[in-house]
């Protein structure tokens, strides 16, 4: 049963036991009642009859509100560990936001890099790209992706044998599509600026497109985050 059916069942159990026995006492109490001895006693004894009926009421009453105060109490943790669930999953949203475990849009940039034609001149290399995702960070990128894979603290970009490209152990292949999400404007200035690493590429004979968008969509990083040396 789930745990939002099973704060329902108790809640219900608590509202009609608490319901039950104020009802019971009073049955009890009536079928307790002889009207035929009552109609004998003296007056005396009436005060006396009337003044035990009137404690076991009384205590009938300090059952009902002890039950109900039990509800109350329970109404209450049941809504604080709503609200501290409420605020462990938004932690957890944040934490896999900032992990890059979830996928995000928002305004930034899309960068288009295509090999140059020129055989004198050396393809886009990893190193390429790692000065590209260094640079957008710098500018505040809040979140990166090559070809569709999402660039977070534990991914590699590598270049084997001079000629492949991996970017989280997988293979990825010209042209390149990078986004960034971020401030649109710092992004792209960041690249283009004096010494920025697009104008070089683009100096070099590289093909560079960059476009500004109000909604950059970037996918999560589908590999398992793991730690070999933190325990």
């Amino acid at each position: 049963m789930k745990k939002g059916k099973v704060t329902v069942v108790i809640t219900i159990a608590i509202a009609c036991f608490a319901l039950v026995t104020i009802m019971f006492m009073q049955f009890k109490i009536i079928n307790q009642t002889d009207i035929t001895s009552i109609e004998a006693m003296t007056e005396q004894e009436l005060r006396m009859e009337l003044a035990t009926w009137r404690q076991k009421y009384e205590q009938a009453q300090e059952i009902y509100q002890e039950n109900l105060e039990k509800l109350q109490e329970y109404k209450e943790k049941v809504k604080s560990d709503a609200e501290s669930s409420k605020l462990i999953e938004n932690e957890l949203q944040q934490i896999n936001k900032y992990l890059g475990k979830t996928d995000v849009q928002g305004e930034g940039i899309i960068i288009k890099l295509k090999d140059t034609t020129d055989e004198d001149v050396i393809p886009i290399t990893s190193e390429d790209l790692l000065f590209i995702v260094d640079y957008l960070r710098i500018a505040g990128a809040e979140a990166i992706s090559i070809n569709n894979e999402r660039i977070v603290n534990m991914s590699d970009i590598v270049y084997v044998n001079n000629t492949i490209i991996y970017v989280n152990q997988q293979r990825i292949l010209a042209p390149y599509e990078i986004k960034a999400i971020g401030n649109p404007t710092y992004l792209e200035s960041t690249l283009l600026g004096n010494g920025g690493y697009i104008d070089i590429l683009i100096n070099s004979g590289f093909e560079v497109d960059i476009t500004k968008s109000n909604k950059v969509t970037i996918n999560k990083y589908n590999k398992e985050i793991e730690h070999r040396y933190i325990h």
